[in-house]
């Protein structure tokens, strides 16, 4: 495994990419930068926040503009699920990182996704989740140098089967 590359977490909301990313990088001994996180503390407002005032398009920009300014490496970096929309942001990431799609079917993200309004999801009010499904899949597909199918297993498992990907 190259210790100086980071391993970026990229899935849907809900999937555990900010639980998983924490886990992994303990168990590595990595930072840990969760780029919502990095976002809410530089602008000092909340995903949501942006999303209502500034509407959704500007939030992409600011989430990108923040993405492209991270100059970390050897950390685990979880994503927001919107990352994938900005070429240049995830150009960034990969060249400094493996990129990790964790995925998870969709009935299992609209359970787990219970608090959509509040979350800071990047979703107009005429989509449904079903439709962000549709639109991101192919996405995290393009970007996704490993991919962990999380169906079924624990934060530890899903953190045992990237180690085990990343060290081939």
């Amino acid at each position: 495994m190259n210790e100086e590359k980071n391993i970026v977490l990229i899935g849907m909301p809900a999937v555990g990419k900010s639980t998983v990313g924490v886990i992994l990088a303990k168990r590595l001994g990595r930072y840990f930068l969760d780029t919502d996180v990095f976002i809410q503390a530089i602008t000092g407002r909340r995903l949501q926040d942006i999303i209502d005032a500034d509407g959704l398009k500007k939030f992409c920009e600011i989430e990108a503009e923040h993405i492209q300014c991270i100059d970390k490496t050897n950390c685990v970096i979880a994503t927001g699920g919107s990352a994938v929309y900005s070429e240049p942001a995830m150009k960034h990431l990969k060249e400094t990182g493996i990129i990790i799609y964790l995925k998870l079917p969709l009935d299992m993200i609209k359970r787990r996704l219970t608090d959509l309004d509040v979350r800071g999801v990047v979703i107009s009010r005429e989509q449904t989740i079903d439709d962000l499904y549709a639109r991101r899949t192919p996405l995290y597909e393009k970007w996704a140098d490993v991919k962990i199918d999380c169906l079924n297993l624990t934060h530890e498992q899903i953190v045992e089967k990237i180690i085990q990907e990343i060290e081939k």
